[in-house]
C-alpha cells in the first residue's frame, strides 16, 4: 500500500514537472517567435538601403520603376507588421524615416545627376527631408529639446507617397511630374508645419 502511495506521489511529482517543462518550452518558444517577428520591419526599412544601391546600379528604366515600387511596398509593411506583431520601437520608429529618406534622396540625386529632373525639382522634392534634418541638428543642440523622440507622422508619410509617385512619373509619364510636383511642394510644407508644431507641443510636456 505504501509502495503504491510513493508510486502515485513520484508519478504526480512527475506530471507536474512535466507540465512546467513544457510551460516554460511554450514561453520560450513564443518569445524567439515573437523576438524573430519583431526584427522584419527593421529588415523590411533596411532593404530600402539595399533597393537605392540597386537603383543607382540599374539603368534600365523598367526596373527602376520596379524598384520604386518595392520601396513602396517595403515602406507600407514594415509598419503594418511592426503593428501586427506589437514590435514598434524607439529604433524602429527612427529607422523606417530614415530609410525613407535615403532611398528618395538617392534617387533624386541620381535624377539630377543624368538630367532626368531640373535643380527646382530637385529641391522642391527634397524640401521637407531637408527642413527635418535641420529640425533633427536643432533638436540635439538646443537641451531641453533632446529629450524629444522623433517618429514618423501622417503628412510626412503623404510626403513620402507624393515622392514616390512622381518619381515613378519620372520615369513613365513625364507630363503629369509638373502636377505631381505642386503636390509634393503642398504637403511638404504642411507636414513642415506639422512636424514644427508636434516639436513645439513635445517641447511643452
Amino acid at each position: 500500500m505504501g509502495g503504491d502511495l510513493d508510486g502515485q506521489a513520484l508519478a504526480g511529482q512527475a506530471g507536474q514537472e512535466f507540465s512546467a517543462d513544457a510551460s516554460d518550452y511554450h514561453s520560450h518558444s513564443m518569445m524567439t517567435t515573437r523576438r524573430a517577428l519583431g526584427n522584419i520591419p527593421n529588415l523590411l526599412s533596411c532593404s530600402r538601403l539595399v533597393l537605392a544601391g540597386g537603383f543607382v546600379a540599374l539603368g534600365a528604366r523598367d526596373a527602376r520603376v520596379g524598384l520604386i515600387g518595392l520601396a513602396a511596398v517595403t515602406d507600407f509593411l514594415d509598419g503594418w507588421v511592426a503593428r501586427r506583431v506589437h514590435a514598434t520601437s524607439r529604433w524602429g520608429a527612427m529607422l523606417d524615416p530614415i530609410a525613407d529618406r535615403v532611398f528618395v534622396l538617392t534617387v533624386v540625386g541620381t535624377f539630377l545627376f543624368t538630367g532626368a529632373l531640373g535643380t527646382a525639382a530637385y529641391f522642391i522634392l527634397i524640401s521637407r527631408d531637408l527642413a527635418t534634418a535641420v529640425g533633427f541638428l536643432v533638436a540635439r543642440i538646443i537641451p531641453w529639446l533632446r529629450p524629444v523622440h522623433f517618429k514618423a507622422r501622417l503628412l510626412g508619410k503623404l510626403v513620402t507617397v507624393l515622392q514616390l509617385l512622381t518619381l515613378v512619373a519620372v520615369l513613365t509619364a513625364p507630363r503629369t511630374v509638373p502636377v505631381l510636383l505642386g503636390a509634393v511642394a503642398a504637403a511638404s510644407g504642411l507636414a513642415i508645419a506639422d512636424y514644427t508644431l508636434a516639436l513645439w507641443r513635445a517641447r511643452a510636456r
